[in-house]
């Protein structure tokens, strides 16, 4: 009979590639989870694991009882949701996922909010790109996510929350009138700079400006706004803020901020999670939470 003590091991093991790092995960020592793994391949008469001297990788048949072990996981994780939904407060563990363009110009003002009003809950902040927390969100690693819409996934449904106006930042010695606003053509006349591959907003941006010279886009090696805005003010090109960073990154007064002119670009930040959780109505109370942190 399969145990979800076996699942959960073998699981471990197909996540982390490697036996030692599984049962430093799971908190049992390796022959230990060795032992249920094994177990678990008897039990199912398939061999599930290619064991090798630098770790071990999934054989055909691992890799599809390795998603389907995910899934039951989530689902029981479900159930002890639906247990604690039963209370009127938001409580227990929360996986929360944010991506890196939103997580540190909201979290501060968010997070003490939270522990105020849900004292017994236990947050574990995930920041990552956007496709590694919808994958993470989905095989129910994590619980909710905080990002910009849309998600494509058939399994994740999204609640918007606000919306995240861009404005041109450029550096101080390039100062424009203030009674001027930016257009897409402006960009076409320096380096467009961008968050290296992998991040949503390099996607919202490229698609807003249309660039037709793809020699003015630099997207080498940034992964944060605080690079390009340093990058930005010491001349190297132009990059796009969202209105949310733009009281932390331009504290220094180190660049000049532009509007665009209508329609403005923007992103739209909401909250994602598994249509299967049992705790929606919860979700929505944070999101209006977050709605509030994102005013301030």
């Amino acid at each position: 009979m399969v145990s979800l003590k076996q699942l959960k091991y073998f699981d471990a093991v197909a996540r982390s590639g490697h036996f030692g790092k599984a049962a430093e995960h799971c908190a049992v020592t390796q022959p230990a989870l060795s032992m249920q793994v094994q177990e678990l391949e008897r039990t199912l008469g398939i061999q599930l694991l290619e064991r090798g001297r630098n770790g071990v990788m999934l054989t055909e048949g691992g890799k599809e009882i390795a998603q389907r072990a995910a899934r039951v996981l989530a689902d029981v994780r479900d159930i002890v949701d639906v247990a604690r939904r039963q209370g009127n407060v938001l409580s227990g563990p929360l996986g929360l996922g944010v991506i890196p363009s939103v997580a540190p110009y909201i979290l501060p003002q968010l997070l003490p909010m939270i522990r105020d009003t849900f004292p017994d809950l236990d947050l574990h902040i995930r920041e990552t790109q956007t496709q590694t927390l919808v994958n993470e969100l989905a095989d129910g690693q994590l619980d909710l996510l905080l990002l910009a819409l849309p998600v494509e996934h058939p399994d994740i449904e999204t609640v918007r929350l606000f919306d995240d106006r861009f404005l041109l930042a450029m550096a101080t010695s390039h100062r424009m009138s203030n009674r001027v606003k930016a257009t897409p053509d402006l960009l076409e006349d320096d380096r467009l700079l961008l968050l290296e591959e992998g991040h949503c907003m390099r996607d919202q941006a490229l698609a807003f400006c249309n660039l037709r010279r793809i020699e003015n886009i630099n997207t080498f090696g940034a992964s944060s706004l605080s690079t390009l805005v340093q990058m930005v003010a010491h001349g190297l090109g132009m990059t796009l803020l969202p209105e949310l960073a733009v009281p932390l990154e331009s504290r220094r007064g180190d660049i000049h901020l532009m509007r665009f002119a209508d329609p403005e670009p923007q992103r739209v930040i909401g909250l994602a999670w598994r249509r299967s959780s049992p705790r929606k109505r919860h979700f929505a109370e944070l999101g209006q939470m977050i709605s509030a942190a994102a005013a301030r």
